[in-house]
């Protein structure tokens, strides 16, 4: 079978954007009825991102297999509605340590083993089989794999995979293999004069490392190329007009693959990989892509249309970089645009609520609780460690107290279940044995079978099954997910609501309608009593979609602008 390749790469600066420019190359690829899928190469050297602080590398998103992989594939995933596997997210690590493991077994039979060759077959090795695995509900191989290779182009540590992608086109063919190089056209000075120079660097660097490539796309302003800058471009970088584009600044991600797709992307990726002649798209894919690209469109301008706004607080500790949050994010932006509201986020960082901020920086302790109280929604994200725990606790009781809405993700469950167990319950001295080892109150505890010596893929990962208890056909979570008895949602945790004390909760109020499989760990808990009160143990931000939003953000954005029993009572 004919498979062709889009590699993505990267100059100038990281962070440029190449991963929506993967995804909505892929999107439009697959508007016109080709199965498309996306790999994600980080040349850094852990074996995957689950180690990583999200203030360092930005959030790590949980796929259905397991995998802790970077942001990039919560990405791919929304934008392609695909379902990726930990394989698709290549690194440095990996790749070594298959190599290793492979001379340790002597399969190389005493050669000396090498960056080339066996480092570089190994990555076009990996390449060529992931990009053979099924990623939708066709079941059947993509036909295009949208290659992305995170960092800039001449750093030491990708250097490897750019070699490996130079030998790649060779292997692959010409009319298989192209190359979109993602590059900055900054403006300086006061005169607002956009220079070309960074560019040209960046496309001499990657043609001497014997890559050409196809496409430029030049990161810009809101105003895009100025007049004269994309025959520059072209003249200095070897490429015609049309092969340069002008990827400026949009009010929303979500406008991009339009804006790639009116300057001719589709039509240059068409002719240059001969798709005409080499692929067979089935009518029903064309008529399922038109559709896709139809809904797309569809939620782009009404996005440009919205009035009515929705204030959510986010309380938590990485709000410094808000890529830590990033499907978080994309969970509550897909949630408002299905609610026809537009969103405003405030970010709150959990310790700026506690008593020692009060006495240290007044001035941030009374606008974190001002704009807490002006929250018409409050959501508390997972997170690890207990830096602004006892923020994240008195915001929660906020919430409960003043009924305003709350959503609670992984630690945003414990902590509203500590909360509650504090001054609710009367045990002043509940706490997370996460956060004290030595509480004589232990409301959050450590799963058992999780090691506590190995940090790296050893926590309760990927999608599992949460059954709804019997007797919660009331539940307001129940009828939002469709009112069936079970949800597979996906999961990253270490410890659990202690089960020891669900009835004294429960006896006060604190209802757990959703429980795993064996009815001994909590997965779901709401307050009867109030018009949303929520928390759930597993990230339901991984598997939110543009068109398809996830059942407890559409809760808290419903509840927020109190359209829930209206939506509910349609159900």
């Amino acid at each position: 079978m004919v498979k062709k390749y889009v590699l993505v790469s990267g100059g100038v600066i990281s962070g440029i954007g190449k991963g929506i420019i993967a995804s909505s190359t892929g999107l439009l690829l697959k508007t016109m009825g080709l199965k498309v899928t996306s790999i994600k190469i980080d040349p850094y050297l852990n074996i995957d991102a689950g180690t990583l602080s999200p203030l360092d590398h930005g959030e790590v998103f949980v796929l259905n297999d397991g995998g802790e992989v970077d942001l990039d594939l919560g990405n791919y995933e929304r934008y392609l509605d695909v379902t990726l596997t930990r394989s698709n997210n290549i690194t440095t690590g990996k790749i070594y340590r298959d190599v290793i493991e492979r001379e340790r077994k002597g399969d190389y039979l005493g050669k000396t083993v090498q960056v080339v060759p066996h480092i570089t077959d190994a990555i076009q090795d990996w390449v060529e089989r992931v990009a053979t695995i099924p990623v939708d509900d066709s079941g059947e191989e993509p036909d295009v794999c949208i290659i992305e290779l995170g960092g800039t182009v001449g750093d030491i540590e990708s250097a490897p995979f750019v070699e490996a992608m130079r030998q790649f086109q060779f292997r692959v063919g010409h009319e298989n293999f192209a190359l979109i190089h993602v590059s900055l056209v900054p403006t300086i000075g006061s005169v607002g004069e956009q220079k070309t120079k960074p560019t040209q660097a960046s496309i001499r660097d990657l043609r001497g490392l014997g890559l050409t490539p196809d496409l430029i796309a030049c990161r810009c302003e809101k105003t895009g190329l100025d007049e004269g800058i994309q025959s520059k471009i072209s003249m200095f970088c070897h490429v015609q007009p049309e092969q340069v584009l002008a990827v400026r600044d949009c009010s929303s991600v979500y406008h991009v693959p339009e804006l790639l797709k009116d300057q001719g992307l589709v039509d240059y990726l068409w002719k240059r990989l001969n798709i005409e002649k080499t692929i067979t798209i089935t009518p029903a894919l064309k008529e399922k892509g038109t559709e896709m690209w139809r809904k797309w469109n569809q939620l782009t301008s009404a996005q440009e249309r919205l009035h009515d706004s929705v204030t959510i607080v986010l309380v938590g500790k990485y709000t410094n970089l808000q890529d830590s949050y990033a499907s978080v994010v994309k969970a509550l932006e897909h949630a408002s645009l299905n609610c026809h509201k537009k969103l405003i986020m405030k970010w709150v960082e959990a310790s700026d609520l506690e008593p020692e901020t009060r006495s240290s920086n007044p001035v941030k302790y009374h606008e974190a609780w001002q704009d807490l109280c002006s929250a018409q929604g409050i959501l508390v994200p997972g997170g690890f460690g207990n830096r602004g725990v006892e923020g994240k606790i008195a915001a929660a009781k906020w919430a409960r107290e003043q009924k305003i809405p709350y959503l609670g993700i992984c630690l945003g469950l414990q902590i509203a279940v500590i909360e509650f167990a504090r001054n609710v319950c009367g045990m002043t001295d509940a706490n997370s044995i996460e956060l004290d080892e030595n509480t004589k109150t232990p409301v959050v505890v450590y799963m058992p079978e999780i090691s506590k010596t190995h940090l790296g893929g050893t926590m309760r990962l990927g999608t599992r099954p949460t059954e709804f208890q019997a007797g919660t056909e009331s539940s307001t979570l129940r009828k939002l997910y469709g009112g069936g008895s079970t949800v597979l949602e996906r999961h990253r945790h270490r410890y659990e609501i202690n089960p020891e004390l669900i009835e004294k909760f429960e006896a006060k109020g604190l209802q757990f309608v959703g429980k795993d499989e064996t009815g001994q760990r909590m997965e779901i808990v709401e307050m009867a009593d109030h018009p949303y009160f929520v928390g759930v143990q597993y990230h339901p931000e991984y598997l939110t979609r543009p068109l398809r939003p996830s059942a407890p953000f559409m809760g808290l954005i419903l509840a927020a602008t109190g359209g829930l029993e209206a939506h509910l009572a349609a159900l």
